[in-house]
């Protein structure tokens, strides 16, 4: 196969993968949000969190490019599930719990109020993307074998249930330190893999609503990943290969931390589409398997793959290569940004 590594990881750091500047500029949104819930809190005399913890995408450092700002953070409050009572001692309801968190984070500054949806509270920004505040409760137990204080987390969703976003994060950890040829502790293959997947599937605008979602390419690309030391191309393209056929016999994604539940609602269309457009796009590769295949032609073939021109614009292999794509010469080693907080921030239980 024709060696674009060098270009793949080119096309990674500078198209694919969230700079620091907007993480960063996240990063502050999410902290004044986090003071801002607090003091309403406070104000209303409500019940003071335990804990706020980001999860989702952005936790995973999986977040991707979007050239219309369309960002969210899922930033999680936790409370203790005996602090939320009504003033008779009756317990919260779900709604409850989410309109008083919703009541704590209006702001006069916001030109849209924040919302109550049902997961969750969105807070929108103008700048085009949007804070998510999903509810907890946390109910502790006594373990009967251990005598240890066991804890175990409630979303306020349309009613309670069983959650626990956090340990998905910490499974995606370890999932990308098993898969990554190259885990160096804040980074690796298997991590870039599911972003680049997640910039295709949001390559072409018309998609977006009818693809699978970030979560359900996350764990489909665990269940089919296909690592490669140095070659990031030949691990994207079998990763999809293999996805493509998984899909092909099952489109049901199981969750990866809640045994017995799955990812999507019955009869999801989304993961159908994702196949078909990865049968599609997979056959624009084939070129790369031609023993004569050119620096131009490969990169066209990856050009329709992401729906771009950054490829072409690439000038080719350095004298010296072999002509058959072969550079692992050339293949780039670049400094990976040091997640905040160390290795997955907020991945500790509240």
């Amino acid at each position: 196969m024709y060696d674009a590594s060098a270009e793949l990881l080119g096309y990674h750091d500078a198209e694919v993968n969230l700079p620091s500047t907007e993480r960063t500029n996240m990063r502050k949104r999410r902290d004044a949000n986090r003071a801002r819930l607090k003091k309403g809190l406070a104000d209303a005399g409500k019940p003071a969190p335990i804990g706020q913890h980001t999860q989702g995408s952005y936790a995973m450092h999986t977040m991707v490019q979007d050239e219309n700002t369309d960002y969210d953070i899922d930033d999680g409050v936790y409370f203790r599930k005996d602090k939320l009572v009504g003033p008779n001692g009756g317990e919260l309801s779900a709604l409850s719990v989410r309109q008083m968190v919703c009541d704590a984070l209006q702001d006069d500054r916001f030109n849209t109020p924040p919302k109550v949806l049902k997961n969750c509270v969105r807070v929108y920004y103008n700048e085009g993307f949007h804070v998510d505040v999903p509810s907890y409760r946390r109910i502790e137990s006594t373990d009967p074998w251990t005598g240890k204080v066991v804890y175990s987390y409630d979303l306020a969703s349309s009613d309670w249930k069983a959650s626990d976003a956090l340990a998905v994060t910490r499974w995606f950890k370890q999932r990308n330190e098993h898969h990554s040829p190259d885990f160096d502790d804040t980074d690796g293959q298997f991590c870039r893999v599911v972003r680049l997947l997640k910039a295709f599937a949001r390559s072409r605008s018309s998609w977006k609503s009818l693809t699978a979602t970030g979560f359900m390419i996350t764990k489909l690309a665990d269940d089919s990943f296909s690592a490669s030391a140095g070659r990031d191309d030949i691990a994207l393209r079998e990763t999809m290969k293999a996805i493509r056929w998984r899909l092909e016999w099952n489109t049901t994604i199981a969750h990866p931390t809640i045994n017995g539940e799955t990812i999507g609602h019955d009869n999801d269309a989304r993961p159908g589409h994702f196949k078909d457009r990865l049968m599609e796009n997979l056959k624009h590769l084939e070129v790369l398997d031609t023993s004569d295949c050119t620096h131009e032609a490969a990169m066209a073939a990856w050009d329709k793959v992401f729906c771009t021109d950054w490829f072409s614009q690439q000038p080719p292999p350095e004298e010296g290569s072999d002509g058959s794509g072969s550079k692992s010469a050339r293949s780039p080693t670049r400094p990976v940004e040091k997640r905040e907080g160390g290795r997955y921030a907020g991945s500790a239980l509240p």
